[in-house]
């Protein structure tokens, strides 16, 4: 199996702004920099068009209809949290108070938590407004929170006791998402348009 080889394009907050061959290279540039705005590409076409439509978390591929999540520790702020529509239009005013959101529409966890932690809050926050609008289909990029925790399967003994009780209520959610006909599936993160652009 061949390996993808990924273009990492970044803008900072003073308007520089490039597309580097590896992640540890754009790394170097925006990491301690809250500001800086950066995604993954698998061409450096891709990246290059980003920059040039100003860099916009929202500008992905045309997507399944649905609500979508997804975590990111890039800002260097801690983990944040993303849902989005397939448009990638923020939708966690829906379901947080307006201080509890951040002027990128997202929400930061202010504490020491795992990215992983941030994704299974996002995919309970997705299916709370799943259910609140009546949509049957919530998308993550995340392969251990849609196939394994979101499902009550979790090592407690390996996770803190807040994720395990945090896993145990999008457990309960999910139940009742699908019991009323919806679906949680799994896509790839360059297909997820609540995608934060933050890792690898």
């Amino acid at each position: 199996m061949v390996e993808t080889h990924y273009f990492y394009a970044y803008l900072l907050p003073d308007g520089a702004h490039g597309v580097a061959d590896t992640w540890e290279e754009c790394e170097q540039y925006v990491k301690g920099k809250p500001d800086a705005r950066f995604r993954k590409f698998r061409t450096r076409e891709q990246a290059e068009a980003w920059l040039a439509e100003g860099a916009d978390y929202r500008a992905k591929a045309v997507v399944a209809s649905g609500i979508y999540f997804d975590a990111g520790t890039g800002r260097g702020n801690g983990v944040e949290v993303s849902v989005t529509d397939e448009k990638g239009n923020d939708l966690l005013w829906k379901v947080l108070p307006k201080e509890k959101i951040n002027r990128f529409g997202k929400h930061w966890i202010f504490k020491d938590a795992s990215n992983n932690y941030g994704e299974l809050l996002a995919c309970f926050f997705a299916l709370e407004i799943a259910l609140q609008d009546d949509a049957k289909k919530v998308f993550g990029d995340s392969k251990l929170v849609v196939e394994y925790w979101s499902k009550g399967y979790i090592k407690k003994e390996d996770v803190d006791p807040e994720t395990v009780a945090l896993a145990e209520k999008v457990k309960n959610l999910r139940d009742v998402f699908e019991s009323q006909g919806g679906t949680l599936a799994r896509v790839h993160g360059d297909e997820n348009p609540a995608d934060l652009g933050f890792h690898r």
